[in-house]
């Protein structure tokens, strides 16, 4: 496909070969995590001696908001600050603080494992944090220690859910990844537990991102399946997407207890309508998940590139872009050796 130019809400900005405007950017503040969830940052990987980045090598919050602005002038409506864990990173408030003054720029959401959520939810709130995705995999405490690395802080994170509630962070989104044989029987207690309330949870196929998981295709439980269970016990209706390039799937209970939805980027790919771009904690850029490199915007950045040679290198690499990996998985599997990818804690889900 020819390149084109996307109007977007009024901005003018780039589509890639395949058609899709650039309208999400995904933010990761930091590579460090206070957990060690076995499909992200397995123990034995990222250990007590594992170098993460040093502060200086993460981009400073002015690098962040600048780089932010340049996105938003090429057609991001919408900001996501994920990880690593983003609570980890100091003032974490004042960043979100400033992103919101950008021009543009509808929408500052955070995704968190939830520990800290509690300590900061009304500083984030006050700063202009809009929405919350809270990482939660199951209800069961042993389950839920292992499969964050053998860290037993459900309820911090179940106070730190509340906490967002109380402040207005609504509706609050869980995000579950679902492996089978391992959680996979716990997916109705989440429901339960949140039903009715100001809360979406949202199932998610178990991923192969990074290298170090140990994915396997038989550990994906395809969302029709859990689709099917809910239905059973509570009577779900599919619902119309928010927006074109929605990631998850809408249901909603019947007796008008809320919404339920599914992200089945292995069983139904939608990598289609994908408009999500991100940009990993010392500064590169990356047009998918699933990436095998990044385009350095922090040594231009650095080097004191103006915004026009900064937006020229932004341009041409979302123009060029032609990735579909969910699309291909099973071909490329067949191909030869493994496709090698970035791991998920360096730029986010």
């Amino acid at each position: 496909m020819v390149n084109e130019f996307h109007v977007l809400q009024g901005h003018r900005g780039p589509v890639d070969r395949r058609g899709r405007p650039l309208h999400d950017l995904r933010i990761s503040v930091m590579d460090r995590c206070n957990f060690r969830c076995p499909y992200c940052m397995p123990k034995d990987a990222f250990h007590e001696h594992y170098r993460f980045l040093r502060s200086q090598e993460r981009l400073s919050f002015d690098e962040i908001v600048r780089l932010s602005r340049l996105f938003a002038s090429l057609g991001v409506r919408k900001l996501r600050l994920t990880g690593g864990e983003p609570l980890l990173r100091a003032n974490l408030a004042d960043l979100i603080g400033d992103l919101s003054t950008i021009p543009g720029v509808d929408d500052i959401a955070l995704t968190t494992n939830g520990v800290l959520l509690g300590q900061h939810a009304v500083d984030l709130f006050a700063n202009g944090l809009k929405r919350v995705t809270v990482s939660l995999d199951t209800l069961d405490k042993e389950i839920f220690a292992r499969m964050s690395g053998g860290f037993a802080a459900l309820d911090q994170v179940l106070e730190g859910i509340e906490a967002a509630i109380s402040v207005g962070l609504t509706p609050v989104k869980i995000n579950a990844v679902i492996e089978r044989g391992v959680n996979d029987h716990t997916v109705l207690d989440l429901i339960e537990r949140f039903r009715g309330r100001p809360v979406i949870v949202r199932f998610v196929e178990f991923m192969d991102v990074g290298n170090r998981n140990a994915w396997r295709p038989e550990m994906v439980v395809p969302s029709r399946e859990i689709v099917a269970r809910v239905n059973a016990r509570w009577p779900i209706r599919p619902l119309t997407e928010n927006y074109r390039g929605e990631v998850a799937k809408r249901w909603a209970f019947e007796d008008g207890g809320g919404e339920i939805g599914f992200i089945s980027s292995v069983s139904q790919p939608f990598c289609g309508a994908c408009s999500r771009a991100r940009l990993s904690s010392e500064g590169k850029f990356y047009t998918c998940l699933f990436a095998t490199e990044g385009l350095d915007l922090r040594t231009p950045l650095r080097s004191g590139a103006d915004d026009d040679e900064l937006l020229r290198l932004i341009r041409g690499t979302w123009s060029d872009r032609t990735d579909r990996y969910s699309e291909l998985r099973e071909e490329l599997r067949r191909s030869g050796p493994e496709h090698r990818k970035i791991e998920m804690y360096y730029i986010g889900g």
